[in-house]
């Protein structure tokens, strides 16, 4: 009966496992809150894909899903744009890091340019300042 029990546990497990809400994808969200006639441009590159470059106007956003790898996630990405005067501010950093011996599920992480850099935020809490632009 033990045996019995232990397999219709793992059963119940697993079905409930392959439920979709339980493996609901990771996703990154770009913001472009710049002043007007600015153009954000990003390019983010994973260990398994380049995502290509994107341009937002002020008040676009740029998204996408994705879920980890079993080995480790990673995701850098560069930002640009034209800042007053014709100066260009850039910043580089890591968007996303998962996967490994913690897998997340339904992660996400909001990044949104603002002039005086990129801030970031789960979602829950109020958006931070996590990268001030460099110039050139």
């Amino acid at each position: 009966m033990n045996r019995l029990s232990c397999f219709l546990l793992a059963m119940a497990l697993y079905v409930g496992l392959n439920n979709a809400a339980v493996f609901e994808k990771n996703s990154v969200h770009f913001k472009s809150s710049l002043g007007p006639d600015s153009s954000l441009r990003i390019h983010c590159v994973s260990d398994q894909d380049d995502l290509g470059v994107h341009f937002l106007r002020p008040g676009q956003t740029y998204d996408f899903s994705f879920h980890d790898s079993v080995l480790k996630t990673i995701i850098e990405c560069n930002l640009y744009w034209m800042g007053p005067r014709g100066a260009g501010h850039g910043a580089s950093f890591r968007a996303y890091e998962g996967g490994g011996v913690i897998v997340h599920y339904g992660k996400q992480n909001f990044w949104d340019a603002r002039v005086d850099g990129v801030y970031f935020t789960h979602g829950k809490e109020t958006p931070k300042l996590e990268y001030k632009w460099t110039i050139g």
